[in-house]
């Protein structure tokens, strides 16, 4: 049969988002409390009779619910993840019930500092509470008790996403059977939180921020925000993927001696700045790069990483890249070690890929290939569980 839909056969297609409002209170590891919050999601697939085939999709740093398919027929680009979920695809929702939300503190419809603070009448701004990872895993559960989900088949995330995955098996193992960590680490490097330092500091300093009240304004911290990209865009590329794309090519041709951008990657760079400016709140990324900050499950075992993935009960996989210095390959395997140590079930890849942190979002065929057939026999196993519910019943 012909194709008559204006998306490609792979693709969920249209999709739209949804709220949930949450009116239990959520206790925040920084000692504040929200009596109630909103959180936006999307789902794509079916959940099956015994919800064994739910899986959650946690989002890094600048992501949002939006994982796959079209906001509309004219969309030009899916979600941030279509690449990996549709039918047919490693995360695939002809078999699976895909659910991802936008994170508490988030600028698409979840609270955050955007939202209006009913005791001021005015967004929150800077006085929303600082997230952590912990929170966002607690505030997740609210959206598994929604669909009266027990246990999910795998929680999937790269880079702060997969972070989201390893705190999920350590404070909810019972909720969880598979834990996808891509492209991520067990905490942040000093390097790591220097960057996002800098990109704070370049946001904080921008005469437009207004000490983060800028809602009101008729302006808001957009060089800030551009810089804060651009700083963190290198970051996820390699050097190696940086000089195929770009190389030392001119614009022009030849050299201007002027401080306008010359060379193409500036040119990039510059671009994907004022993109992302437009598009996402200066707040909500301060608190986006507080939370990877922050995130250390071993703290609350004397730092011990052994002890705070003993808690697990759920089979792991874990992924790293052979070109990221964002979370280099070793902070992978201190993961898969101290997983090893406690006695847990895990599978380490390290792909071999030139294009950096990024990869884990690129089409690359090994890490394309492995995902799918990881995903596939979690498709069995809840397959599996789903036919003994309808025996039983």
């Amino acid at each position: 049969m012909q194709n008559t839909s204006p998306f490609p056969e792979n693709s969920v297609g249209l999709v739209k988002s949804q709220s949930l409002r949450v009116d239990t209170a959520i206790k925040l590891q920084c000692g504040q409390n929200l009596s109630h919050y909103d959180l936006a999601y999307e789902t794509y697939g079916t959940l099956n009779d015994s919800k064994s085939n739910a899986v959650l999709i946690c989002h890094a740093l600048s992501g949002n619910q939006h994982a796959a398919g079209y906001h509309h027929v004219d969309d030009k680009r899916p979600g941030w993840w279509d690449l990996c979920i549709g039918p047919g695809k490693a995360i695939d929702t002809n078999h699976l019930f895909v659910v991802c939300p936008n994170n508490i503190g988030g600028c698409h419809g979840s609270v955050g500092p955007t939202t209006l603070n009913i005791e001021t009448s005015h967004p929150y701004g800077p006085d929303f509470p600082i997230v952590t990872v912990k929170d966002w895993v607690h505030s997740q559960a609210q959206l598994a008790d929604h669909f009266d989900i027990l246990q999910w088949a795998a929680v999937v995330g790269g880079s702060l996403g997969g972070m989201q995955a390893l705190q999920w098996a350590i404070d909810l193992p019972h909720r969880i059977r598979h834990a996808l960590v891509i492209a991520s680490a067990p905490k942040l490097s000093a390097q790591n939180i220097a960057f996002n330092e800098i990109a704070r500091q370049a946001i904080m300093s921008d005469p437009d921020f207004h000490n983060g009240h800028y809602y009101g304004e008729r302006s808001y911290p957009k060089r800030g925000l551009i810089l804060a990209r651009m700083l963190g865009h290198v970051t996820y590329l390699s050097d190696h993927a940086m000089r195929l794309k770009f190389g030392r090519e001119l614009k022009k041709g030849h050299l201007s001696f002027d401080y306008d951008a010359e060379f193409q990657v500036e040119s990039y760079l510059r671009y994907q700045g004022e993109i992302f400016s437009e598009n996402f709140d200066a707040n909500t990324y301060l608190l986006m790069t507080k939370a990877l900050d922050y995130f250390d499950p071993a703290a609350e075992y004397n730092g011990n990483l052994v002890g705070a993935v003993s808690q697990a009960l759920c089979k792991f996989m874990v992924i790293s890249f052979t070109t990221d210095w964002r979370f280099a390959p070793n902070r992978s395997e201190e993961i898969v070690n101290a997983l090893l140590q406690a006695k847990k079930t895990v599978s380490y890849a390290k792909i071999d890929a030139p294009q950096g942190h990024d990869s884990f979002l690129l089409d690359i065929p090994r890490y394309k290939n492995l995902f799918s057939a990881y995903m596939a026999n979690i498709i069995l196993e809840a397959n599996k569980l789903n036919q003994e519910k309808r025996n039983a019943s």
